[in-house]
């Protein structure tokens, strides 16, 4: 009889366990929806997030009477704030975090189209820039929705506190300056394809591959067939190719560069990628903002995009895979961006 309770009892507990994960996963996938259901344009005032960081410091560290000052002088700032309408010039702030497939473009589109709707000459754009680089016309594209800001004679700032390597540098190059960490990545001039053959393995199971194209070149190296040199050659031009107007583009906006240097495939650390001209100064964003809070008006600003349940799925698993690439990327001590 004991032992029918232990397993009925174990019975239940795997039950209870089941019934909890489904529950979670419910909760997690409603919480989710209710979230996806909030897109639209988000801005945020940068000039009082900093003033609220520092009141709240001074409150914590005030004893009471010191507290009740910093009230109120924290009110008569508020109403003074409210009577008087700013006549100083604006900063708008844009966050980019780029994946291979660049999917932050559709919120970068319409970030600048309500920034270039409202800003003035006096007005300028400070990008935070973080981004491995991708697929070439998806980064293309991100670039040219930076080129618009340029492109109306509006200021254009980038600040690189992590990495701008290959798509990503071909972003930030856009800029009127470029700001970067000490120990940014920058540069990865070059283009790469790589690309699993499954041939022998089909082969030796006896499966044949057939592909049937119209046009020479419709496609050259495959997958699952036996590829040729003279696909391999026709895949090295196209390649050469992308590598020349990705040149084209980096000396479009930043001339000064010896593209026989910089335009190798590799990257650079800040200060090295300084002295190479691919950065103009070694500073934080940090720095950068803070710097801007005294005399401008700062504003973030944010587009997010409503994605439904299986699009938002399916980003976290490719976000998982792209994690476990950069895992390996930096095992390999960051010789050589896999872009």
């Amino acid at each position: 009889m004991s032992a029918f309770f232990a397993e009925y009892g174990m019975f239940l507990l795997k039950v209870a366990t089941i019934v909890v994960a489904i529950v979670i996963v419910i909760g997690v996938a409603a919480a989710s929806s209710r979230k996806a259901g909030e897109d639209g344009l988000e801005v945020e005032s940068i000039n009082r997030k900093y003033q609220n960081l520092a009141s709240t410091l001074r409150k914590a560290v005030l004893n009471k009477a010191g507290q009740k000052q910093e009230a109120k002088a924290e009110k008569k700032r508020a109403k003074a704030e409210e009577k008087t309408a700013s006549s100083r010039p604006r900063t708008f702030v844009i966050d980019f975090k780029g994946d291979l497939k660049a999917s932050a473009v559709p919120s970068l589109r319409e970030e600048v189209s309500a920034i270039l709707d409202v800003a003035n000459d006096d007005d300028d754009v400070i990008v935070r820039l973080e981004n491995h680089g991708g697929v070439v016309h998806e980064h293309g594209l991100a670039a040219s929705q930076l080129a618009r800001i340029r492109d109306r004679g509006i200021d254009l700032t980038v600040c690189v506190d992590k990495v701008a390597a290959s798509g990503g540098y071909l972003m930030a190059c856009v800029a009127s300056r470029i700001y970067a960490a000490p120990f940014a990545i920058l540069g990865s001039i070059g283009v790469l394809a790589q690309i699993p053959n499954f041939h022998r393995m089909l082969d030796s199971h006896g499966v044949d591959f057939e592909q049937v194209t119209a046009g020479k070149y419709k496609r050259t190296v495959t997958m699952f067939g036996e590829n040729s040199d003279e696909d391999r050659a026709k895949l090295k031009e196209e390649l050469e190719d992308v590598h020349e107007l990705f040149k084209s583009a980096v000396s479009r906006y930043r001339p000064q560069l010896d593209l026989d240097k910089v335009a190798t495939g590799e990257h650079w650390y800040g200060t090295r990628a300084l002295d190479l001209g691919l950065a103009d100064e070694i500073r934080t964003s940090d720095e950068v903002v803070a710097d801007r809070v005294g005399d401008r008006d700062l504003f973030q600003v944010a587009y997010k995009v409503k994605q439904p349940l299986p699009k938002r799925l399916m980003a976290n698993i490719d976000s998982t895979l792209e994690k476990v690439d950069a895992a390996g990327w930096r095992r390999r001590f960051e010789s050589r961006l896999p872009r």
